[in-house]
């Protein structure tokens, strides 16, 4: 199947209004497993790139230059880049734990096609900053929930789970627990992560 951008798009507004049927539809897609890591890098650098426009149009607008992570675009990639390998794993180690079924390359697979419609989202919302700013931010926050969404039934699809509530809750718990254990680590080894400076 050849796909265009045209054509990306539809399944990502397919996905968006019937997030089990989109994500079988690009479970079907057949994607080779060599090709599943460059998706993931992909959308990564997409999301960057998008990020970067997003701080360039602040800094214009509030005169206050970038400053930690978010004046360094490598540091915040390859940050991005492990956040979501971890939840692949995380996705499929844990979904296995509760009897589901899915396989690694469905759960990267998703991860990286979830990832891509928040980079649509992105897009959305960077050009709210242009044309309506004060809107921006509810742009966020519905991505943030489309986001919430969009995984709940993601995993329900790559392990065969029915219950979106149960699917839900076992989502926030292994966010938690992961979270922990990552603060945990990052105590013992000394790492301290860079504050975003604020405007006083």
């Amino acid at each position: 199947m050849t796909l265009s951008l045209n054509s990306i798009l539809q399944m990502v507004w397919r996905t968006v209004l019937n997030p089990r049927e989109g994500a079988e539809e690009v479970l079907a897609l057949g994607v080779p497993r060599q090709a599943l890591w460059t998706l993931l890098f992909l959308v990564v650098v997409l999301s960057i790139m998008l990020g970067q426009i997003s701080n360039l149009l602040m800094t214009q607008m509030s005169d206050t230059p970038l400053t930690g992570l978010l004046a360094n675009p490598v540091a915040t990639g390859l940050i991005q880049l492990a956040l979501l390998v971890v939840a692949v794993y995380a996705i499929y180690a844990v979904g296995r734990a509760f009897g589901g079924t899915g396989s690694f390359n469905e759960a990267l697979l998703l991860v990286s096609w979830l990832q891509f419609i928040m980079v649509c989202i992105q897009v959305v919302q960077t050009a709210f900053m242009v044309i309506l700013p004060p809107f921006a931010a509810l742009v966020g926050v519905a991505g943030l929930f489309l986001f919430l969404w969009l995984l709940t039934n993601f995993v329900a699809v790559i392990h065969g789970f029915h219950s979106l509530g149960q699917v839900f809750v076992m989502i926030l718990v292994s966010t938690f627990v992961l979270a922990f254990f990552l603060s945990l680590i990052l105590t013992i080894t000394g790492v301290v992560l860079p504050e975003v400076p604020t405007n006083a």
